[in-house]
């Protein structure tokens, strides 16, 4: 029987990013919202207090934000799909799921938010 998947949630995470598919929003950037929430076996980091045993949140955050203020894409699920691979390149996540909010979208509506998510796992 296989055992249930510990995760480690990010959920917030702000930065600014000039990704979208009008000149302005390339321009002036805007804000993206990501939540990563991702699928490990945490039972070794526990039983060991060993911070090298899981992921470090603090690092991944970093990544993340610097991926957000990289190179500009046209779609927030191509920027999923970036993030996705930043959090699959620790060796010991199995599975990712990331959100990108999009609250400041350029929609002439009112709305709350726009949100892509993704769940990627190993090959």
């Amino acid at each position: 029987m296989s055992r249930p998947r510990d995760s480690v949630r990010l959920v917030g995470l702000r930065a600014r990013g000039r990704h979208g598919v009008l000149p302005a929003e390339r321009e002036l950037g805007q804000e993206f919202v990501v939540d990563a929430t991702l699928f490990l076996d945490t039972a070794p980091a526990a039983a060991g207090d060993d911070l090298t045993k899981t992921v470090d949140y603090g690092a991944l955050a970093v990544r993340l934000v610097e991926t957000v203020e990289g190179e500009p894409v046209d779609l927030i699920e191509t920027l999923a799909e970036r993030l996705a691979v930043v959090c699959l390149s620790y060796n010991l996540v199995e599975e990712a799921e990331v959100s990108v909010h999009k609250p400041a979208a350029p929609i002439p509506l009112p709305f709350d938010d726009v949100v892509v998510t993704i769940r990627r796992g190993r090959s």
